[in-house]
């Protein structure tokens, strides 16, 4: 892990609290349409193979949350997933929001979708936290502080082998090249005898299920900077490896990721790195 020196008037505990309270705004929005409903529509269509679920939901909670960092912090930089795409990922002070993550389970009223927000400085993750507003699940970190579920702290599993594991993937909305790449994938962690593979559709959730033990390793070949901004802390801090599909370093980027218990780290990069398709 790399570490970063942070000015003791900036600590980590106190963007989390910021981060907390900009997640429960967020989330709040997010059960109100929950509750009373929301029209889903495509954000991108491409040949009929590629498409991405926007709704008022995911840009209302951002403008929430942005509102209030701004606030809070008017000189740090934003990115988000929908009007804030463009902040740059290079900024000294950086917060980094998914407004809602899991939108088609949320599409279709499975409770089981979050708000993701990190705070990174000079380019490294320092407080991060994931929410799922319709259980109330806290999954929150801090640089050196640790993980915690619901205050609890938490850590990654021991399992040694493939042949313990419960491995976690996610899908791209490609129909194409990278989905059949994430199945040849996940049909040779089968040859290896692995527990089975589960697919619950949110990746900020699915990092903290491998920081929590629930996951012992977890891939995907393409994911967003503000997937895995929170998530990549909470792995981290939990005890866990999160690399690219290679073993590379992770990008603040879009980016394919394997994150683990460490243990099992080598042999799951063995086959994500066969598998690997640009993006």
């Amino acid at each position: 892990m790399t570490r970063v020196t942070v000015p003791l008037k900036m600590q980590p505990n106190e963007f989390l609290q910021t981060a907390m309270e900009a997640a429960r705004l967020g989330g709040d929005v997010l059960m109100r349409y929950f509750r009373d409903g929301v029209a889903m529509r495509n954000k991108i269509e491409r040949s009929g193979k590629t498409y991405d679920l926007v709704s008022d939901a995911d840009v209302e909670s951002e403008d929430r949350i942005a509102a209030f960092l701004r606030q809070r912090y008017p000189d740090h930089e934003l990115l988000g997933e929908e009007s804030l795409s463009a902040g740059r990922a290079d900024a000294e002070h950086l917060w980094v929001i998914d407004p809602l993550d899991g939108t088609n389970n949320f599409a279709h009223r499975l409770p089981h979708f979050a708000v993701s927000i990190a705070y990174y400085f000079q380019g490294q993750p320092i407080a991060g936290v994931v929410l799922n507003p319709a259980t109330d699940d806290w999954f929150t970190s801090t640089r050196g502080g640790g993980a915690f579920h619901n205050s609890r702290p938490v850590s990654v599993s021991d399992a040694s082998s493939l042949g313990q594991s419960m491995i976690g993937c996610g899908f791209y909305y490609d129909r194409g090249a990278m989905m059949r790449s994430t199945l040849d994938a996940i049909g040779e962690f089968f040859e290896h005898e692995i527990h089975g593979i589960r697919r619950v559709g949110t990746a900020a959730i699915d990092l903290c299920y491998v920081g929590c033990g629930h996951f012992d390793g977890f891939f995907e070949y393409s994911l967003a900077p503000w997937d895995f901004a929170a998530g990549r802390l909470f792995v981290e801090e939990a005890g866990g490896t999160i690399t690219d599909s290679a073993g590379s370093p992770l990008p603040l980027s879009k980016s394919c990721l394997v994150a683990s218990n460490g243990r099992i780290h080598p042999a799951m990069i063995e086959i994500t790195a066969k598998h690997r398709v640009s993006h």
